[in-house]
């Protein structure tokens, strides 16, 4: 899997790229068949922001960012954030359709 990442007006040191990219690798674990993923860092002022956008065929591409003060904290988060949708989509339609009538109340 190739992890593209983006640096838009932000400094982002070699620590927090790798760091980045193991979660990022360790989320797409739970997608099958993930091809790749860009992460994009911004910053503006004193916020800064992380994106991350993963692509895998037959799937929609899983969107997830947060902000916060810091790089680091801000991609756990985005990277938590995937990982709930990835473990969403790896779900197959039988047990999604178990899992909404269970939800029903019965009379």
């Amino acid at each position: 899997m190739e992890v593209v990442i983006h640096m838009h007006h932000a400094v982002v040191s070699g620590a927090m790229r790798k760091r980045v990219e193991r979660m990022v690798r360790i989320a797409a674990a739970k997608l099958p068949r993930a091809v790749d993923a860009v992460v994009r860092f911004e910053q503006d002022g004193k916020l800064r922001r992380v994106e991350v956008i993963l692509h895998a065929p037959k799937h929609t591409s899983l969107v997830a960012s947060a902000e916060g003060p810091y790089f680091g904290p801000a991609a756990s988060r985005a990277v938590a954030r995937l990982s709930a949708q990835a473990v969403k989509e790896k779900r197959t339609p039988k047990a999604l359709a178990r899992s909404a009538r269970a939800g029903t109340v019965r009379s």
